[in-house]
């Protein structure tokens, strides 16, 4: 029984000392590991941050020295109907978007998944949008979509006068499709891998309890996908709200302004009026408001906790 006692305690003791000797066993990396993403992230986020947030409460130009204005950026913020409109249209081309690109990018993240014959090669194919900037599929769509020389153009017994960019309805559908088109590939790579992590297990277990095809996608596939599901939802909203490049490219906030949104205005703002001081303050209310959002859809979802879809197992 002595003996039985003794072992357990040497073999910690071992396991104690080869940590402190450089053994086999090694503790967690020291903080000089962190240091250069530190340093990095620092430079190039938490700085950038704070000059905004600085430059948001005076007024410039872009020559000369910088004026102190303290809050009058943010009063005649909150009393610009152009940017009250902007925030409005940010929010909903984000909704549209997270409408649009889950349940497509679940399913075919979710069939890509599966062993299919040539899967391998249709999904390669599909996800060909991932290797492309947002810039060039924007001037892409922009000549696809022309109203004189495009598709709309030559096919007007299905687009009327071939002016998608127009209306307020035509513009906003080209934004939330090209950008559908650009990211769902993104989205549904995410969907696949968390797909091929559920055990094969809960699949046989449901199978063995009668459940179909359907059923299975219902009862273990979805529930197994919830936090990839939401991860990708967080992607969607930060994406959705600071886009900016699509919207210079398709639209310039056209027509008139019924396509101008929150990172589209800040640019207005700050590179067209020269307005640097309103322009901080809009892309620091552009932060906050994504951030925000982003804390809500994690705290609802209960993802914050981390809880394990694979529990029990």
């Amino acid at each position: 029984m002595a003996t039985t006692t003794v072992a357990p305690r040497l073999v910690a003791g071992e396991r104690r000392s080869g940590r402190r000797s450089g053994g086999a066993t090694h503790g967690r990396p020291g903080f000089a590991w962190a240091l250069p993403a530190t340093l990095f992230f620092g430079f190039f986020a938490i700085v950038p941050l704070v000059l905004v947030v600085a430059l948001s409460f005076m007024s410039w130009s872009g020559i000369g020295s910088a004026e102190y204005v303290g809050l009058a950026n943010w009063r005649r913020l909150a009393a610009d109907p152009t940017m009250i409109q902007s925030l409005w249209l940010s929010v909903l081309l984000t909704a549209l978007g997270v409408a649009v690109q889950t349940p497509m990018s679940l399913l075919i993240g979710v069939w890509a998944a599966g062993r299919q014959r040539n899967r391998a090669v249709l999904s390669a194919i599909y996800f060909l949008p991932l290797l492309l900037s947002a810039t060039a599929v924007s001037v892409l769509w922009r000549a696809l979509l022309d109203p004189n020389f495009g598709v709309p153009g030559q096919a007007r017994w299905l687009f009327g006068d071939g002016n998608l960019f127009g209306s307020r309805t035509g513009a906003i559908a080209v934004l939330v499709f090209v950008g559908s088109w650009q990211f769902i590939p993104f989205h549904a790579l995410i969907y696949q891998g968390a797909a091929r992590a559920v055990p094969a297990v809960l699949y046989q277990a449901a199978e063995v309890d009668g459940a179909g095809r359907w059923g299975q996608f219902r009862h273990v596939t979805l529930p197994q996908l919830r936090n990839a599901m939401i991860t990708s939802v967080v992607l969607m909203v930060v994406g959705g709200l600071t886009t900016f490049d699509t919207v210079l490219i398709l639209t310039q906030g056209g027509p008139g302004t019924d396509t101008t949104i929150t990172a589209y205005y800040m640019y207005e703002q700050a590179f067209r009026s020269f307005d640097f001081g309103a322009g901080a303050a809009i892309a620091l209310l552009l932060v906050l408001v994504a951030t925000l959002i982003s804390l809500v859809v994690v705290r609802v979802s209960g993802y914050d906790k981390m809880r394990s879809t694979m529990e029990g197992l």
